[in-house]
């Protein structure tokens, strides 16, 4: 029986990289013209897979609409392959949900278009999420293809000869934590292994020669995958020529022009039993860790901000206030969040949200989330607006100033808040503005104090009064401009339920209930203690804390690391024979920012002197594209005062400590990290991944080359022994590192570097990252390992700031404090409350964190009708249980 050659003709599209957008989107347009018309014209060209993402279609359509309908009638008749994706994402980087999202929205698209082809394709995202076995089999899909992860890829993605990788071949079964498992294809040789193949009879027999005994090497059936393409390759146009020449050359083979469906089908029917089975998470942990281009975490991490800010805007505060709205309007912004999780989505393409692009795609990617964002404010405000108008405030004063705080995190929160409160407004129309401006300016502003619906006072600070401009838009008519007298007040919010509010009011007094209490015990020494914690600041800046429920110490926490990176946008790479620059034994200025009964917050302010770059080398050596491994640039001698502020925060009653640093940064060539010695043994440690609290092995494997071993996170990183334990977390913080020494977590705040890197020279000025940087992250404490969780929730929670409004005084249908849901359980992370697309159910969507079975309550009202949904938020059959299964990812749909 003859082996069968399967060659699959495809470009992988990176939208944007080693060139801007535009230009790629040109050339882009030059291959859909050229595919389209190859269809038309050879009737033996079966297909072409257009890489997995539907957003092609809307890039090309967007220059050549005239080209529509070639385009569905090459999709209709098979010519053209598509979906199931809307693009090509780098996993470990954006959010669970925003993984989601980029299923339902290339589903909602391939739909539209006709069928998608039925493969999870990843081939080339930088490493692969543990989870992906469950999330494709929720999504109706049974294999995965992809590039990285199992065999080392290097330079320029050659595929290296190295031994040290996990599968014999290139199928496998690829098995989630929670047992999910799927085939798993991988691009063993590359995904251009059948790339440029010649239709000459010399230059055929030396290519297929080479190419065939390369891909039978890893195959494990006589059904061999060949290629045809590479990043933003042309189309071949004599391919079927080719094809034709090498079955006349190769009589023992078949060479067929083909697609995925056909491929995966013959291949399953034979596939050996001998076919390994590889588990979890893929990131190459078995080769020698220099490509596993996880340091694509700290490159340009103010991207890295600017998204995790406007996940947080979508699915944790317009998302579920939007749906809360939908119980009083019956509408529901669909249109609207698809329009900004597009232009969301187009920010996390693997080249793109990892920073490892030309300047010229960064810049264009900060618009494209300015934009999502404040889509995202304007849907969040006009569902607070229908809410806040909706509760019941006439229980309190006539003189009170009402606002409502809403809690839209899946977990029970306990934060500090500011909120701006209009006390007085006089519109342009009762005269002129600068007038009105003084009036306010000089009218006399009573003490006030904040109440709750019992008419209690609560612990809080009042600002001085501001008067400024504002302006209403109403509805109904015309732009409505005054002016406005305005406090500010903070008030520590404690313990509110997820998914719910409650109702104060800032009232007139003249009897203020003041508590004279402070947790700063000892400003001249800086201690700061509250019921859970007791932290010394160092003179040096660094802190010691106190855990009181575990009565376990930790010493040197909040120490200040800088290294040298002479490596590229991809790959961290510290000059040889340096040391890093501590902030230790150095003495910081200390001073008190704010002490009150519910919050204490300390300033630290730290001098470093740090090179001012890279040895000049280093240029030269980027220019003869000398290997980063192999460089000898130096640091330079000169050296510039780099001066780190960071704010200290703690709350009554809160384990978690808060921290703000911000930073002006002149410095090029270098990375900043904080790094937090736990002094805890323990082999292994937890961090947050996608629908998943994977574990991680502190040490490397032996075949590790790499001095370090960067990893990916979103909210937090933990290590722990089976009496106490620490978490740090942070917001847009992706790399941490645990260091053998004390078993140190290093989170890396900033990594600055002059070059893309991979395959040539491309400068990158600004992924120098100069200017100033405000980073927010935090640690928390805790005792026995079960109680790790609750910090876990806290980490997340902490990301998702209290939703507030003011409002005025009404009845209304709401009451003045309430849930809207109730979610119990211990180990659940909670990632999305939103209405479904078909049919505006409500869906709770979520992860057991833990390995183990987990009790979860999830009710709406105590009545409404719970359905097990999947990923593409399609009903199952399955019924809802209390109980969740160790790692399961779990969405159900209430219907209303």
């Amino acid at each position: 029986m003859k082996k069968k050659v399967y060659i699959i003709s495809h470009s992988h599209w990176d939208r944007e990289w080693y060139l801007p957008y535009e230009q790629h989107h040109m050339r882009l347009v030059e291959l859909m013209d050229d595919v389209l018309e190859l269809i038309e014209t050879d009737s033996a060209f079966d297909s072409f897979h257009l890489d997995g993402q539907t957003i092609i279609l809307d890039d090309y359509l967007q220059v050549r609409p005239e080209k529509k309908a070639a385009v569905q009638k090459a999709i209709t008749e098979g010519k053209l392959r598509i979906g199931p994706f809307y693009i090509l994402q780098d996993g470990f980087l954006i959010s669970s949900e925003s993984n989601v999202r980029n299923m339902l929205i290339g589903k909602k698209e391939s739909d539209r278009w006709g069928a998608a082809v039925r493969l999870g394709y990843f081939p080339d995202t930088f490493g692969n999420m543990g989870q992906t076995p469950q999330m494709m089999k929720q999504a109706g899909l049974d294999a995965a293809a992809f590039g990285r992860g199992v065999k080392p890829v290097g330079f320029n993605n050659e595929v290296l000869d190295d031994e040290n990788y996990t599968s014999q071949y290139s199928e496998m079964w690829w098995q989630g934590p929670d047992d999910s498992t799927v085939l798993g294809l991988l691009f063993a040789n590359w995904y251009s292994n059948g790339n440029e193949i010649p239709a000459e009879k010399e230059a055929a027999l030396a290519f297929w020669t080479q190419k065939l005994a390369e891909v039978e090497k890893f195959a494990s059936t006589d059904h061999l995958l060949m290629m045809n393409g590479v990043d933003h390759q042309p189309v071949q146009k004599d391919i079927t020529k080719a094809i034709a020449l090498a079955n006349e050359l190769f009589p023992e083979y078949e060479f067929i022009h083909s697609n995925f469906d056909t491929y995966l089908k013959q291949m399953q029917q034979d596939l050996s039993e001998k076919v390994g089975t590889v588990y979890g998470e893929l990131t190459s942990q078995e080769t020698d860790g220099w490509f596993t281009l996880a340091n694509t975490a700290s490159a340009r991490v103010y991207l890295k901000q600017w998204n995790t800010a406007v996940e947080r805007q979508l699915e944790n505060r317009t998302e579920p206030l939007a749906a809360m709205a939908y119980e009083l309007t019956g509408n529901y912004p669909h249109d609207q969040l698809d329009y900004a999780w597009k232009l969301l989505l187009q920010n996390h393409p693997h080249d793109s949200i990892c920073g490892c692009s030309v300047d010229e795609v960064h810049r264009e990617m900060i618009p494209r989330f300015e934009k999502a964002n404040e889509v995202g404010k304007y849907l969040a405000e006009e569902a607070l607006s229908q809410l806040v108008i909706s509760v019941n405030t006439e229980d309190f004063p006539e003189t009170s100033h009402p606002f409502v705080v809403f809690n839209t995190s899946g977990y029970q929160k306990s934060e500090s808040i500011k909120v701006r409160i209009e006390i007085e407004r006089k519109p342009f129309k009762e005269g002129i503005p600068h007038e009105l401006w003084e009036g306010l300016v000089d009218s006399d502003t009573p003490a006030f104090a904040v109440i709750n619906t019992q008419g209690q006072q609560i612990s809080a600070t009042v600002s001085k009064p501001e008067t400024c401009f504002g302006y209403e838009l109403p509805k109904d008519r015309f732009r409505v401009p005054y002016m406005a007298k305005y406090v500010e007040v903070e008030l520590l919010i404690s313990d509110m339920a997820p998914f719910s509010w409650a109702t104060f009011a800032l009232q007139p007094t003249e009897n203020l209930d003041v508590e004279i209490d402070s947790m700063i015990k000892d400003s001249k020494n800086y201690v700061l203690e509250n019921s859970c914690l007791t932290v010394t600041i160092n003179e040096d800046g660094t802190l010691e804390v106190l855990d009181k429920s575990s009565e376990k110490s930790y010493d040197n926490l909040l120490l200040i690391e800088d290294t040298g990176d002479i490596g590229n946008e991809y790959i961290f790479k510290q000059p040889e024979g340096t040391t890093p620059i501590l902030s230790k034994h150095h003495p910081a200025e200390i001073s008190v920012v704010k002490d009150e009964l519910f919050i204490a917050q300390i300033k630290i302010v730290q001098q470093m002197l740090i090179p001012e770059a890279a040895e000049d080398l280093l240029e030269q050596e980027q220019k003869a594209v000398v290997d980063f491994r192999y460089r000898k640039a130096g640091r330079s001698s000169k050296m510039k005062e780099l001066t780190i502020e960071t704010l200290v925060t703690m709350e009554k009653d809160s384990s978690r400590l808060k921290f703000e640093t911000t930073l002006d940064n002149q410095m090029k060539d270098h990375r900043l990290r904080i790094l937090f010695p736990t002094g805890i043994e323990t082999q292994t440690h937890e961090a947050d991944s996608i629908y998943e609290v994977v574990t991680r092995p502190n040490q490397v494997s032996k075949s590790w080359e790499n001095p370090t071993n960067p990893q990916h996170q979103h909210g937090f990183v933990n290590i722990h022994d089976e009496e106490s334990g620490i978490t740090v977390s942070n917001f847009g913080l992706n790399e941490y590192e645990v260091l053998p020494e004390n078993n140190t977590i290093a989170l890396t705040l900033l990594r600055a570097v002059g070059e893309m890197g991979d395959w040539g020279y491309f400068p990158t000025p600004e992924a120098q990252c100069l200017g100033t940087h405000t980073f927010h992250y935090g640690i928390d404490f805790h005792s026995e390992k079960e109680r790790r969780y609750a910090t876990y929730q806290r980490a997340y929670a902490a990301q998702i700031p209290f939703s507030v409004k003011q409002t005025s005084r009404h009845a209304g249908l709401l009451n003045a404090k309430d849930a809207y849901l109730m979610i119990k359980g211990e180990t659940f992370a909670v990632t999305a409350v939103k209405n479904s697309a078909d049919d505006d159910a409500l869906v709770v969507r979520g992860f057991n964190m833990s390995g183990n079975q987990a009790q979860i309550e999830i009710e709406k009202n105590g009545k409404e009708v719970a359905h097990l949904l999947n990923l593409l938020e399609e009903k199952q059959h399955e019924e809802v249980v209390k109980q969740l299964k160790p790692y399961e990812i779990r969405t159900i749909g209430f219907d209303r």
